[in-house]
């Protein structure tokens, strides 16, 4: 993803400030993931292994980036395990 374009982005949510998400978090994440018990913001469980992700300002959100391209919808946010 074009870090230029981080700069314009911000949670659709609250509008809090996105940073990319730090390898620490993205394999706290991932394991949720790899166990079966991470569910995102509409209640789906998440399959998908991130290999990148943006994180909203608080530090309670995660937004998954597919393919190059940030997906910015609210149902899509995952919350981030405590660290």
């Amino acid at each position: 993803m074009n870090t230029e374009l981080l700069d314009h982005l911000c949670c659709p949510e609250t509008h809090q400030r996105l940073t990319f998400a730090t390898p620490e978090t993205l394999t706290r994440i991932n394991v949720t993931i790899g166990q079966g018990t991470c569910k995102n913001h509409a209640g789906q469980v998440v399959s998908e292994i991130l290999e990148s992700a943006l994180i909203r300002e608080d530090g309670s959100k995660l937004y998954p980036i597919r393919k190059d391209i940030p997906v910015l919808l609210i149902d899509e946010a995952l919350s981030c395990p405590a660290s």
